[in-house]
């Protein structure tokens, strides 16, 4: 633990003093795996536990005496532990706000005292003591640098003495020596995931978004500017308080469609902070994600900055492309816009260098710069460019323009020379998305500074390919199709192949092969191209020499094994939207999907359609990530052909067309074809799989297909909601684990999907989930248990399973989609009275209100919704609501709201707290009246219907039935009484009912025709509305039985 700390944690110190830990990623999740070490210690090691330290672990607690209770002797603000050491000092003190421990087993304990406030206090122990060890075993096993002997002494001497002491020191030293090693892997894993900011980075990033920033149409930001001037000797910006923390500087930077937005740059990334206090203060606390820099941020916030970034001559980014490891990201996805920005001055830098290999000998000097400035910010190759050299550097450098590849007609037996197309025909994309992946494609010559490592550090593969590429280039028919081969024989998934490829002009070549007529050369170069295209620059350069076009083409041809060879590397290539784009507007949907159509589908499954529709469904599953490319799917008859091949049982074409069918599920129309063409059975059959990849695009599809109601009736009748929670086992693969509890939470919408899980003990299953999973595991199980929690039997499970601390715990999360799952799921739970003792007591009704601030309507929804029950089940809940600080007023405000699911659930949440009748005054003080009636004219039957019940409950203070009166909300009131709607007119009466007690509100009902419409609810077999209509008649009565005998005596 000490070498962690001395090593590993990050410290921060603003001129003298012991440094305090970062609030960082990293120290968290050391803390964290500390505090679960230290927790579990007393239950693993009982007798270690026991251990007394040589000295106690001292330091400043937030902790009071109230939160400690049986084992401890409190005396006022003094604690003292019942355990006691044999010289009689009690193993645990807390006086005057100092803590002091003297044993794991104490350690422990307070840390399951602590709850919520662990992680601080665990920072707080080990600020104080930055070497733990030399408190626990003395200081002759401090942490030190160089070689550590203490373990050795100690294992001597317990081999010479039968002392038990010496026993438990060494059993301590040993398991605090490997929570370090533990503590230095997971530090190390995510260190070298970490890029950290630095005061230089975020000026020079503030500086280049600057020069794009103005008032103009197309700038990606009106202004950004910082909030000091004031510089620091170390760069930072931030006061030395906050340095502390990690934090440089704060910005505040005006987008063009969002309100101005507050940063803070930081050591460990971007956030959003709370924005300028009155005054020039600032509210440090963290609003928002943590963002790795500005860009990243902005392009999450500001759709406008996104679009307009995309009409900028320059392409930026935090890395040079070169230097990226593109095979571990060949399935990346380029969107619309751009995915990152390419760093300005490192384009300037290869503007100038560009120029200095043997293709910048045209023109003069200015049209070189520009012509490499050109072709640097599209992303094109400089060798790409070549054509426009003169001709003898062609014949310097064994480059020719034409492959003399000759093509014998049986008819003439003439021959032809292929001319390789110029790369002048290639257009460059203007857009941002299609450079997004791309780089400058430059020959070694050419840019000797790209290479830096010298010719002496490329692999000897990279110099067979050189070698070869002059035989593809210029031999007949016979030597190309050989140099083809023995190019196979090269492991062409290494990228050094790939760019070996790329650098020696062979790409060009191989993309115009493709237009011969020589078949073996086209199934050579196919067989290349579909190796390398896994690299994502090769996928756009393919795209950029128009081989997407070719390729479409070839899928006509009579040759089958073409036809799969074209089709797999357009599956490779189409993985960007330029791409997917290109294969649609040539025709190529139709012919990937008559691919298909193969004769022996539906009777006996041949090996050679398999292949044949295997690579058609690949290449559809690539192009269905475009809506327009689904869309053309559908026209050209894919549905029914996809539905015939899902009955096929084998896995290699299973994969490609349930991953196609689960990409284009997210449509309405396909879930109403998967519905109807029967293909929901086969989707559930296919969950019992071995192959746990078509498990997952099996379970996915059904994830999105149980939108609908009668799809979740599918399921259940196919037997299907066992399968998927069986799959709930396996949970070492996350991918599949995302895709069954997506679909367990799409089928447990459905009551009678409920009691089927509760059959199959799926709730306790998830509930063990709620830990150690990532966010869209989780966003799943949540919402998967708020479903299942409407039913009371699995509420108790929940509970009896310890699931409630860690729905309250994500209370805390910031993704929003989570957010709004736990919050439906924590309202469900405290519907039972006594799960609700439990959420009180984890301080989970302060939370959720608290979400009533974030800026998210759904969030906010939700949370309002969860209060509802919390503020009914809850033991003295009026007095729990007035405990928060500005609470009421808070929810009050939000009837202010235009979203109608935020004013529904925040007049269901009125309605509930209007109950206790302190509270009722203070929301009267608060303008609750008024702000209710202005919602009374609406159409929305389930805002009608918490709105009039809200109503109802605030009539009970003061003069709130003249105020409503007064606000015009009756006679919009009475016309809800038209309603279709039962609930609607419960409510609606009870509301009608009190505001009749006020005799102007009574004229008013009147006038609007309430009677004739209560006196047919007089009627009804609900006992409340029966009750309310008649009272509200009687009173309406009353009124005129007044007025006749003061009006006739």
């Amino acid at each position: 633990m000490g070498v962690t700390l001395a090593r590993a944690a990050q410290w921060t110190a603003a001129g003298s003093g012991t440094g305090t830990l970062e609030i960082t990623p990293l120290n968290e999740s050391l803390l964290n795996q500390i505090i679960k070490f230290a927790e579990d210690f007393s239950t693993k090691h009982p007798q270690e536990a026991a251990y007394v330290f040589r000295e106690p672990l001292e330091w400043k607690t937030q902790l009071d005496s109230s939160a400690f209770g049986e084992g401890y002797e409190i005396n006022e603000a003094t604690v003292q532990s019942e355990a006691k050491h044999k010289d009689g000092q009690p193993l645990l003190v807390l006086s005057a706000s100092t803590l002091r421990v003297r044993s794991f087993d104490q350690l422990s304990r307070l840390l399951r005292i602590a709850m919520e406030k662990k992680l601080k206090e665990a920072q707080a122990c080990l600020e104080a003591n930055r070497d733990p060890i030399v408190k626990i075993l003395g200081p002759e096993y401090g942490t030190i640098e160089g070689e550590d002997t203490s373990i050795l002494h100690l294992f001597d001497k317990v081999k010479k003495e039968s002392d038990l002491e010496a026993e438990l020191k060494m059993k301590i030293i040993l398991l605090l020596h490997q929570l370090d090693l533990q503590l230095l892997n997971s530090s190390l894993k995510q260190i070298s995931q970490d890029v950290r900011l630095n005061p230089a980075a975020v000026n020079n990033e503030v500086n280049l978004l600057r020069n794009f920033s103005g008032q103009g149409e197309d700038t990606v930001l009106e202004s950004l500017e910082y909030t000091s001037d004031y510089i620091f000797s170390n760069g930072c910006r931030a006061p030395p308080w906050r340095q502390v923390h990690g934090e440089i500087c704060y910005l505040v930077i005006k987008p063009h469609d969002t309100d101005p937005l507050y940063i803070t740059c930081s050591t460990a990334g971007v956030f959003l902070n709370g924005g300028q206090l009155k005054g020039k203060d600032i509210d440090y606390e963290r609003k928002s994600d943590l963002y790795k820099d500005i860009i990243t941020f902005l392009r999450e916030r500001s759709p406008r900055f996104v679009e307009n970034m995309a009409k900028q001559g320059y392409h930026f980014s935090k890395e040079p492309a070169h230097k990226k490891n593109y095979q571990h990201v060949e399935d990346a996805e380029i969107s619309d816009q751009s995915q990152s920005f390419y760093d300005f001055t490192e384009n300037r830098r290869r503007g100038k260098v560009c120029g200095r290999g043997k293709s910048s000998s045209a023109g003069s000097p200015d049209e070189r710069s520009k012509l490499c400035m050109k072709w640097e910010s599209s992303g094109l190759s400089a060798s790409q460019s070549r054509d426009k050299a003169p001709k003898k550097n062609f014949e310097e450098e064994g480059k020719h323009s034409t492959v003399p590849v000759t093509t014998k007609k049986k008819a003439s037996g003439q021959s032809k020379m292929v001319k390789i197309k110029k790369a002048s025909k290639c257009k460059a994309s203007s857009s941002l998305e299609d450079l997004g992946e791309s780089s400058s494609d430059t020959d070694e010559d050419e840019q000797p500074v790209r290479r830096q490592e010298g010719n002496t550090d490329l692999s000897a593969e990279y110099w067979g390919i050189q070698k070869l590429a002059k035989y593809v280039k210029g031999g007949d028919p016979t030597a190309t199709v050989i140099a083809l081969c023995s190019m196979r024989d090269f492991n062409l998934s290494q990228e050094t192949c790939q760019l070996a490829i790329r650098d020696t002009g062979c790409l060009e070549v191989l993309i115009n092969l493709l237009d011969t007529e020589e078949i073996k050369c086209q199934a050579g170069s196919l067989k290349i191209l579909k190796e390398i295209s896994q690299n994502i620059l090769i996928r756009h350069a393919i795209a950029d020499l128009g081989g997407l076009e070719i390729m479409v083409k070839i899928l006509d041809s009579v040759d089958t094994n073409l036809k799969c060879l074209a089709a797999e590397t357009i599956a490779n290539v189409a993985r960007f939207k330029r791409a997917r784009k290109t294969v649609r507007q040539h025709g190529g949907i139709k012919k990937l999907v008559e691919l298909l159509d193969c004769v022996s589908v539906g009777t006996s499954y041949q090996g050679k359609d398999i292949e044949t529709a295997r690579c058609g469904a690949l290449a559809l599953w690539s192009c269905s990530k475009s809506t327009k490319n689904k869309k053309a799917i559908r026209t050209a008859g894919g549905i029914p052909l996809l539905a015939r091949w899902l009955k096929c049982p084998h896995a290699n074409i299973l994969i490609p067309v349930v991953g196609t069918l689960q990409e284009c599920a997210s449509e309405p129309s396909y879930r109403l074809a998967i519905r109807t063409e029967g293909m929901i059975e086969n989707l559930v059959k296919n969950l019992s799989s071995e192959h746990e990849e078509l498990q997952m695009h099996c379970a996915s599809a059904i994830f999105k297909c149980a939108e609908d109601e009668e799809t979740r009736d599918l399921v259940r009748e196919h037997e299907g909601l066992q399968p998927l929670s069986d799959l709930l086992d396996n949970s070492e693969n996350k991918q599949l684990l995302a895709a069954v509890t997506g679909a367990i939470w799409k089928c447990a919408i459905s009551r009678e999907n409920v009691l089927k899980f509760q059959e199959y003990k799926t709730v306790e299953t998830l509930v063990t989930l709620l830990t150690d999973q990532p966010e869209e595991v989780l966003i799943n199980v949540i919402g998967a248990l708020g479903e299942c929690c409407q039913e009371q039997e699995n509420r108790g499970a929940i509970r009896r399973c310890g699931g409630i601390a860690p729905l309250v715990k994500l209370l805390t999360a910031t993704n929003q989609a989570l957010l709004v799952n736990v919050n439906k799921a924590v309202g469900g739970c405290a519907m039972e009275p006594e799960n609700m003792l439990i959420i009180d007591s984890l301080d989970g009704v302060r939370l959720l209100w608290s979400l009533l601030k974030n800026p998210n309507p759904d969030v906010q929804a939700s949370a309002a919704w969860a209060l509802c029950p919390c503020v009914e089940n809850a033991k003295n809940s009026g007095e729990m609501v007035r405990s928060f600080v500005g609470g009421l007023e808070l929810i009050v405000n939000l009837l202010k709201s235009k979203d109608k699911e935020v004013l529904t659930s925040v007049c269901a949440a009125i309605a509930n707290i209007a109950k206790d009748e302190e509270n009722l005054a203070v929301m009267t003080d608060h303008g609750v009246v008024p702000l209710l009636s202005r919602l009374a004219n609406t159409n929305n039957n389930k805002l009608r219907r918490h709105l009039a019940e809200a109503i109802a409950n605030c009539c009970m203070w003061g003069n709130n039935r003249v105020a409503f009166g007064e606000s015009k909300a009756v006679a919009p009131l009475a016309r809800y009484l038209k309603s279709k709607d039962p609930l609607v007119h419960r409510a609606t009466a009870l509301a009608l009912y009190q505001l009749s007690e006020d005799p102007n509100n009574c004229v008013i009902m009147h006038e609007n025709g309430v009677v004739k419409l209560l006196l047919a609810m007089v009627g009804s077999t609900d006992d409340t509305l029966q009750e309310a209509a008649a009272g509200c008649i009687a009173n309406i009565r009353r009124l005129a039985l007044a007025t006749e005998k003061a009006k006739y005596g």
